[in-house]
């Protein structure tokens, strides 16, 4: 008897990336394929004596059920740091989540019903299109260019389409790395305001900038109460403790609380205070500042081995922060077609089509630098660039760049 699940798991794609860390146990693997941080820049001890004192002296409250809002020493501490971000917000505007990951879910049961149009960016992150597609929506994506969305295409989208909501990674993209800039984040939202469209402000790499000027975040711009920003602590902690944060008006934020008590209850309480006394006890800010440093040396080694070993014809995003960087091949050349070669070469790449929510475009490939060495970077890139290079004389001289 076969097993009659819901119509809406017909549309959900299940993830390359989690299929392929699989491939990652295999002796020899050089992978760039996750979006993981390095493990070696964890703060492990001053967890651990964060953890230790949770336990001296939290430990019943650490182990109890919760508010489905959060911790409030937690969501105090969050929304005082949203100031870095030039946000101004209140408790009371922002709720902890299991990551931001679940915010793009909770944000799809509040607001998409079948048939809904998102507008995305393209490409964009693949596990918001997972998150929005068991919602059945409608996905249109608004183009997109090396200064990130053009805002001046939305009108048109937005009086033909309808949208519910648009959903943006305004800095260092995932997976292009390319970052918004100001005036356009200033022209996106004055066009979302006049629409009343809802604009979804993911921002898990924000703080991780290597080179340039921080822009201030689009929710910094929020007079009207249409931004619903996500974050963190997933890329500047541990991803492991599985703590993030939404900011919306509280309409929106006690929304998302009502769907939430429904999914989990509430976020971990023994991982809402672990990172709450990491956050008191510790200084942050010097242990992300380690962390630029560390991704902005892996990305110049990855950048020099490129321009070292690609063949002619492929070309790459100049992110000046986060975890990712944006391959475009030959244009007749399917990356899922390298992935053979590559696993035989022992190197892995993310190839682009799962970034586009009609999975048309792949000519692409993302390529993490966070997760591997410098000695690792180096090699890595030297065989992926073999394989390429393999696949471009195979292409009809016609099509060759």
């Amino acid at each position: 008897m076969s097993t009659r699940f819901a119509r809406r798991m017909s549309g959900v794609r299940a993830s390359s990336i989690r299929e392929m860390l699989k491939a990652t146990e295999q002796p020899g693997i050089i992978s760039f394929a996750g979006g993981l941080p390095a493990p070696e820049l964890f703060p492990v001890d001053d967890i651990r004596s964060a953890t230790e004192r949770v336990f001296r002296e939290t430990a019943a409250s650490a182990l109890q059920y919760g508010p489905t809002e959060g911790c409030s020493l937690l969501r105090e501490l969050l929304a005082e740091r949203m100031l870095k971000r030039a946000v101004v917000c209140s408790t009371d505007d922002l709720l902890v989540t299991t990551g931001s990951q679940q915010s793009l879910d909770l944000i799809g049961k509040i607001f998409l019903d079948a048939g809904d149009c998102v507008l995305t960016e393209s490409p964009t992150y693949l596990a918001a299109i997972q998150a929005f597609q068991a919602y059945e929506p409608r996905f249109i994506t608004v183009p997109t260019d090396e200064e990130g969305l053009i805002p001046e295409a939305l009108p048109e989208l937005i009086e033909r389409e309808q949208p519910k909501l648009l959903y943006t990674i305004p800095n260092f993209q995932n997976p292009t790395g390319v970052t918004l800039t100001a005036e356009r984040r200033r022209i996106l939202y004055s066009i979302a305001a006049r629409y009343g469209l809802i604009v979804v402000e993911d921002d898990p790499y924000g703080m991780l900038r290597y080179s340039g000027t921080a822009i201030p975040s689009i929710k910094s711009l929020d007079t009207d109460g249409i931004v619903i920003y996500l974050s963190t602590v997933s890329k500047t902690i541990a991803p492991g403790l599985r703590v993030g944060w939404a900011v919306a008006k509280p309409e929106i934020r006690r929304a998302l609380t009502i769907v939430k008590q429904a999914v989990d209850l509430h976020t971990s309480s023994l991982d809402q205070r672990i990172v709450y006394r990491y956050l008191s006890d510790f200084d942050i800010d010097v242990h992300i500042e380690r962390i630029r440093r560390s991704y902005g040396e892996r990305y110049s080694v990855m950048n020099s081995r490129l321009e070292e070993c690609m063949p002619a014809g492929f070309t790459w995003t100049h992110p000046e922060g986060g975890m990712f960087l944006w391959v475009t091949c030959p244009e007749e050349l399917n990356t899922c077609e390298l992935m053979p070669g590559a696993l035989e070469r022992k190197v892995l790449f993310v190839p682009g089509q799962d970034f586009f929510p009609d999975g048309a475009s792949r000519r692409f490939m993302r390529l993490n630098f966070s997760n591997a060495s410098l000695a690792q970077i180096g090699e890595g890139i030297g065989r992926l660039a073999d394989v390429c290079a393999a696949a471009v004389r195979n292409l009809p001289v016609a099509q060759r760049c």
